[in-house]
């Protein structure tokens, strides 16, 4: 696996589909993932620093697993299917038991920013897109 950090958002209103760009933390290899205007609003708005009044959804699903003890371990893109991105949420709890869930890379990484914790892509993902970098 691969660490990558967020590099850039670029959102235009104007349109429906959004983009983030991943970067190898130790290298130069990018990963461009296109989401929705609404998950790339609240990946913008948590590490612009913005809080707010109410809870936004990552919100709340970050403070639900830190209120049932449990904490965002990682974030694993783990398969690309048919220009679709698939992605894991590595959960540990308190009796160090590993959670592992299911969902999109979006919302993890929204979740991830508001946890601090990594993002890892799968080498096979990096490589079949190597011919991009």
């Amino acid at each position: 696996m691969i660490e990558m950090e967020l590099n850039k958002i670029l959102i235009d209103e104007k349109r429906h589909d959004q983009l983030i760009v991943l970067k190898e933390k130790n290298g130069n290899r990018i990963l461009p993932i296109v989401i929705g205007l609404a998950e790339a609003a609240a990946i913008k708005l948590k590490i612009s620093g913005f809080d707010s009044p109410r809870p936004l959804v990552h919100d709340l699903l970050h403070s639900t697993i830190s209120r049932l003890e449990a904490s965002v371990e990682k974030i694993v893109i783990d398969r690309l299917e048919e220009n679709t991105f698939h992605a894991k949420i590595f959960l540990r709890t308190q009796t160090n038991q590993e959670k592992i869930v299911d969902a999109c890379p979006s919302d993890s990484i929204a979740l991830a920013v508001r946890a601090h914790a990594p993002v890892f892509v799968e080498d096979d993902i990096i490589e079949r897109l190597e011919p991009f970098n």
